[in-house]
């Protein structure tokens, strides 16, 4: 996935200091949705914050794009893996190829390895909309770095069908930004002692600190598994399978 410090995930509608009652939101969005794979995908519904990890049904998602900005890149891949805290369902896995409605700049292909020639033939978005959604129902996704995916997700989805989606993540990266990103110290400390730099909470950085191991960056369905099996780590080390989903969700 690439990622952009500059990114911005928006409250969805209803959000009150970032806290989102997800059931009661889907139940309006079944309603106000005019997409029937829309209308079905919320009409599955949202788990209850109070549900305790364990519980959780959990998929692991990411997506890889031709750059970093939703309102202008587009989408050329996407991993999905089903997982639960104790066990990640691997062989169950999704990956598409996507052809983006923009152009697949140079750089891009550097960055994740998806050639023009592999993405002539490949599907839009909107070709494989049903399904993908139809697997996304009911779960509550895994992401590291949820701008990327549901800005992503949600502006694609715009610029098909006219209207955009919302749905509940964990986000590993946010839960490594709060153990590892601390306030800056006040200025008059800093004059004394120098200031470390910052932690990286990148997948890879993020995996390395759990002792797990290096996996192939960049490629959708690999990202999806090392964002699953660092969730893992994570509750494991640092929570444990009762706490309440929302405690980790956005």
């Amino acid at each position: 996935m690439l990622h952009a410090g500059l990114l911005r995930d928006p409250k969805p509608a209803g959000a009150a200091d970032g806290v989102v009652d997800w059931p009661s939101r889907f139940a309006a969005l079944q309603r106000s949705a005019r997409d029937p794979r829309l209308q079905a995908f919320y009409a599955a519904g949202a788990v209850a914050g109070d549900t305790p990890l364990q519980d959780v049904p959990l998929l692991a998602l990411d997506v890889e794009t031709t750059g970093l900005d939703p309102a202008t890149d587009g989408i050329v891949s996407v991993g999905l893996v089903p997982m639960s805290l104790d066990r990640i369902r691997a062989s169950q896995g999704r990956h598409w190829l996507l052809k983006p409605r923009v152009p697949l700049a140079d750089e891009a292909v550097t960055f994740h390895g998806i050639t023009h020639q592999q993405l002539r033939q490949a599907p839009d978005l909107d070709d494989v909309l049903a399904e993908l959604l139809s697997i996304m129902a009911g779960q509550v996704m895994v992401v590291h770095c949820r701008d990327i995916e549901r800005q992503f997700l949600d502006q694609g989805l715009r610029r098909r069908i006219g209207e955009g989606i919302e749905f509940p993540v964990i986000d590993t990266m946010a839960l490594e930004a709060r153990l590892h990103r601390q306030p800056p110290p006040p200025r008059w400390q800093r004059l004394w002692r120098p200031v470390p730099p910052p932690v990286s909470i990148r997948l890879a950085a993020s995996r390395a600190r759990y002792g797990l191991p290096r996996y192939r960056l960049h490629h959708a369905l690999s990202d999806s598994l090392a964002s699953a099996e660092l969730l893992q780590a994570q509750v494991a080390h640092r929570f444990g399978p009762q706490t309440p989903l929302h405690d980790l969700w956005n």
